[in-house]
């Protein structure tokens, strides 16, 4: 793992995966940026600890894929789609959580997830993922 990317699991205080939707956790069976932070938290660096919550976010809207939308689309496509689970809301508060995704394209999902997680007084958002996507030039 990169230098970074141990030095922001060090200074994590809960790691927790973008969720998905349960009806796309339903049919796809499995959500990839749990298993990544399953991984990262468990695996890469097992000498750090830190807390896994993997189900401290929810997708509680419906959004459809972002496959195919613009910036401005994604941002509105994912618009209030987030909350914090209720079992975890007290523990955000003073934190810094270390958000983790598969892919960032234009950063509309890590934007809104941040969102929720700052609304509810988290120190810092910080967000680790496993591919960034870049556009060609135009």
């Amino acid at each position: 793992m990169a230098r970074a990317g141990a030095e922001l699991l060090a200074s994590a205080d809960l790691v927790a995966p973008v969720p998905l939707h349960w009806r796309r956790l339903f049919t796809r069976r499995y959500n990839q940026a749990a298993l990544l932070a399953r991984i990262v938290v468990r695996e890469l660096i097992p000498d750090i600890k830190v807390r896994l919550a993997p189900d401290l976010l929810r997708r509680g809207r419906w959004t459809g894929s972002q496959t195919g939308l613009r910036a401005r689309e994604r941002r509105r496509n994912v618009r209030e789609a987030f909350d914090i689970h209720p079992h975890w809301r007290t523990e955000v508060a003073g934190k810094r959580i270390l958000l983790i995704d598969d892919v960032l394209t234009t950063g509309a999902t890590v934007e809104a997830c941040s969102r929720v997680l700052e609304r509810a007084g988290a120190d810092c958002v910080d967000v680790l993922t496993l591919a960034r996507v870049i556009r060609p030039a135009v």
